[in-house]
């Protein structure tokens, strides 16, 4: 951070990188670029390997610097195995009179992800085996995969699979599963500690743009907002394929794992739905504390849910033999939106004003972590006088007066070497961003002095 004290009275008391750089967040600009990279990002064929996800992530190159590694196929990765890597040409399945009925070149949802290639005729009997569809929203394509199975198949409408007639169907797979690598984007910001702070967002998903192209766009636009500001922690930013790109990381990385003491997984990002909060396996880390308090703060609704061993990569990060302290901030949880791992997850169904307000919401997330220190009462034996110090003088007359004092007050009483501010702010009721300014007022006059980091549970 780059507080410095002040004893100048509190109206010139520091304000974090993260509260400047919040207080001059321009929603229409910042949305308005998100919207844009979710528009390239979105036509792309994704998958956990490939040249598209490569292409996504040279997208996301754009606007942060990531590293881009490549692990070879057959790498043994903790208890799996890097695969062979996928990619797609075409797929096409015509009927008997020469219709197209599905077509990778109109949605490459289309295809079974991971399809091997095949190409021949077949039987409507010999077909229906290899159809994905949905029953409960008949004129949506699914999305589905095969990635450790060999399989090949389409994904169509259930309304046009219901009127499929007899006759031979012509197959037209034109995919290649062969040796190749497993891609993902890596960037870390320093800061003055070397514990960080992981944000992770996963990367295979094809055209979905809640899941994950938002959360794709957003993750890249937090790590270019954070480079060049001076800041306590250092943020690890990962873009990886769901489930074996955080196996294979994790892999890679057991030496740098322990270095993370916070942590946050991004995904469904964009809808219209209130923000969400899964817990770390822990409970009660000091990520989960400080989003929850973000959250009760918001002026907006939103839920917090305990931790479950199941959901996107924070199951991989919170595995019991790391234990990272990892949640997940989202809007709409995966699978809890009619539009979820279909062809309605389009691009209507984001919008940019609420990327931009998890974003919001995941800054100050960070800007808890990154000002939550402990502190020592320097004239712990009484009220001290603030007037002679020039702390209740500056106040008067001003709208704030009243939180500023009860907040100084509140980091008076509680700052006993043990406390940290996000303690008294949890305890007082008060926004942060409050308790850090009166922390810092008093610290300019040598009221308080820093012990301590909080403790990371």
């Amino acid at each position: 951070m780059t507080d410095a004290p002040s004893a100048a009275g509190p109206d010139s008391a520091p304000t974090s990188a993260l509260r400047t750089l919040l207080e001059g967040l321009q929603a229409g600009p910042l949305g308005e670029e998100i919207q844009a990279t979710i528009a390239e990002l979105y036509p792309l064929c994704r998958s956990i390997t490939g040249d598209g996800l490569r292409a996504s992530l040279k997208i996301l190159q754009r606007t942060a610097p990531l590293t881009l590694q490549e692990v070879p196929s057959g790498t043994p990765v903790l208890d799996w195995v890097v695969p062979r890597e996928w990619n797609l040409r075409r797929a096409r399945l015509r009927g008997p009179d020469g219709t197209v009925l599905a077509d990778t070149d109109v949605s490459n949802l289309h295809v079974l992800n991971y399809s091997v290639p095949f190409a021949g005729d077949v039987s409507l009997e010999e077909l229906q085996p290899h159809l994905h569809s949905l029953p409960e929203a008949p004129e949506l394509i699914p999305y589905r995969t095969s990635y450790y199975q060999d399989a090949w198949g389409f994904c169509l409408p259930h309304a046009v699979r219901q009127q499929l007639p007899p006759g031979k169907y012509r197959v037209e797979i034109d995919t290649t599963l062969q040796d190749g690598a497993l891609s993902y984007g890596e960037l870390l910001v320093p800061g003055q500690e070397a514990v960080e702070v992981l944000v992770s967002t996963h990367c295979c998903h094809p055209s979905l743009a809640n899941d994950n192209c938002a959360g794709m766009a957003m993750c890249a636009l937090l790590a270019r907002m954070l480079r060049g500001l001076h800041l306590r922690y250092s943020y690890r930013f990962l873009f990886v394929p769901g489930t074996i790109g955080a196996i294979t990381w994790l892999a890679r990385n057991e030496a740098t794992a322990p270095r993370i003491a916070h942590g946050l997984v991004a995904a469904c990002v964009g809808d219209k739905g209130r923000l969400t909060y899964k817990r770390s396996r822990r409970g009660t880390a000091e990520v989960d504390r400080a989003a929850v308090h973000v959250l009760q703060h918001s002026g907006a609704d939103f839920e917090v849910r305990d931790f479950t061993p199941y959901g996107y990569d924070e199951r991989q990060y919170c595995s019991p033999g790391f234990n990272l302290a990892v949640g997940s901030l989202t809007r709409t949880p995966y699978g809890e939106y009619p539009e979820y791992h279909t062809s309605a997850d389009n691009l209507l169904l984001v919008r940019p004003e609420n990327v931009v307000d998890t974003l919001r919401r995941y800054l100050e997330v960070f800007e808890v972590l990154e000002g939550n220190r402990t502190y020592r009462n320097l004239s712990p034996k009484g009220e001290p006088q603030l007037g002679k110090r020039g702390l209740y003088g500056a106040l008067g007359g001003q709208s704030h007066a009243q939180a500023r004092q009860m907040a100084m007050l509140w980091v008076l009483n509680q700052s006993d070497g043990t406390t940290s501010l996000l303690d008294i702010a949890e305890r007082a009721k008060l926004p942060f961003p409050q308790v850090r300014w009166a922390a810092s007022a008093l610290e300019g006059a040598g009221l308080l002095a820093a012990v301590a980091s909080p403790g990371r549970t």
